[in-house]
């Protein structure tokens, strides 16, 4: 037995036709057929029903893929990370992260490995955090930045918490409800509302259940854009308000050109942003560099939105953004 025969093994599982399966491995049909009944003869059971020229999987081929697909990866994984031993600062790095916290991070990041490892080939994807974890799955992303409770129960994937979201409602800075204290939804709805970014079904709920929404809340928006820019250009340019986390607007925010409103009751919602990525997966070298400077990027966001609070508490005009504990696992 070797992998490539639990290559094309499991390629018959996946796409349960042999005739499709030959053409993704490269070989002719009788070929491959020699190769499946090689393996059959090594474990000695039979792994597929040949019956109307169709290969039907056995229980014991069922039994067997799982254990198929990791001695698959355990081998790739060694043939990796001999390689990243080679390539030392080179090699390749994909990641990913939300659109809230794009605007701030991508670029900076890139641009830090950019000076720090020329050789390095990136990748990053901007999109929910549902959709990154199902990239890290199939092994498309090597990390990516997102909700930790997404990862929170699951054994084969490291957490590293990062950063407990602040949340609030956010205008111009000469908007009509700026000054306003106690502003409640009936306030907000005279105004366009724009829905930013990407949010949950728990999150959803979470926000129809504070200000009495009906389901889908998406009906109470008159804008929808996972464009951060845009948004931020809506803010400030309009009477239009949206629900958001802080880090989101960190840059208008620093610039004055938007504030968190006083809204009653306050917008509280749980995310905690963090690292996350496979357990047993051989990180490239260059991942320690990007994990560093997201560490410091987040750290330092967090500082300069607690001196913008307490710049505004001197002020006067205190809307309290709301900060959840961090809650950490490795």
């Amino acid at each position: 037995m070797n992998i490539r025969q639990l290559k094309h093994f499991l390629a018959v599982i996946d796409l349960g036709s042999l005739a499709a399966a030959a053409e993704v491995v490269h070989l002719s049909q009788p070929a491959l057929s020699r190769s499946l009944r090689a393996l059959e003869n090594v474990l000695r059971v039979p792994l597929f029903d040949r019956q109307d020229r169709r290969l039907r999987p056995t229980p014991y081929a069922l039994a067997y893929v799982e254990r198929a697909r990791r001695m698959v990866f355990d081998e790739n994984e060694g043939a990796r990370s001999l390689a990243l031993m080679r390539d030392g600062e080179l090699g390749s790095l994909a990641f990913g992260m939300g659109s809230s916290i794009a605007k701030f991070l991508l670029a900076p990041l890139m641009l830090e490995m950019l000076d720090r490892a020329p050789g390095l080939r990136m990748s990053a994807m901007v999109q929910s955090t549902d959709m990154l974890h199902a990239a890290l799955l199939k092994e498309q992303l090597d990390f990516f930045i997102g909700d930790v409770r997404i990862a929170q129960h699951d054994p084969d994937m490291v957490i590293e918490a990062l950063y407990p979201c602040t949340f609030g409602w956010f205008a111009r800075a000469e908007h009509p409800l700026a000054a306003k204290r106690n502003v409640t939804m009936t306030h907000l709805s005279a105004y366009p509302l724009i829905s930013g970014g990407y949010a949950d079904e728990s999150v959803e709920r979470r926000i129809a259940d504070l200000y009495g929404l009906g389901i889908p809340i998406s009906q109470h928006f008159s804008l929808s854009t996972s464009d951060l820019s845009t948004m931020h250009a809506l803010l400030a340019s309009s009477d239009a308000v949206t629900p958001s986390t802080a880090i989101a607007v960190l840059d208008p925010l620093k610039a004055g050109v938007v504030v968190p409103l006083d809204v009653a009751p306050p917008l509280d919602l749980d995310l905690t942003l963090g690292i996350i990525h496979r357990a047993g997966r051989t990180l490239a070298p260059a991942s320690s560099r990007a994990f560093e400077f997201i560490r410091a990027s987040f750290a330092n966001a967090a500082a300069e939105l607690s001196r913008l609070h307490g710049r505004r508490a001197g002020l006067g005009a205190a809307p309290s953004l709301k900060k959840r504990a961090i809650k950490t696992r490795r």
